[in-house]
């Protein structure tokens, strides 16, 4: 026989995961925030890429919540592919820059 306190937090185990998926989209939006203000502001331009990167990043985390929470996986393919292609994006300004900065 399962103790009363266990069955209690097992079945409000769904409100607690939707609490805190919506806590971390908060907590993302925010850094979503201060990233745009570094992109905005950046002195130079690696800094205003790697805020463009990061800000990439925490929008794959976005849909990734938003894919648990809705239920649908398929979303997940989307932060995949996202991922790979921001990757990617940062190869190729890094490889600019060490050309960019060779005499």
């Amino acid at each position: 026989m399962t103790p009363p306190a266990i069955t209690t937090a097992v079945q409000d185990g769904p409100d607690i995961i939707e609490t805190v998926l919506v806590a971390v989209l908060v907590m993302l939006a925010i850094a979503m925030i201060g990233c745009l203000a570094r992109l905005l502001r950046g002195p130079t331009l690696p800094d205003r890429v790697v805020a463009l990167d990061l800000m990439g990043m925490f929008a794959v985390g976005v849909i990734a919540i938003f894919s648990m929470l809705i239920g649908q996986p398929m979303l997940l393919g989307v932060c995949l592919i996202m991922g790979l292609i921001l990757f990617l994006g940062t190869a190729a300004f890094a490889l600019y820059l060490e050309r960019r900065a060779r005499p």
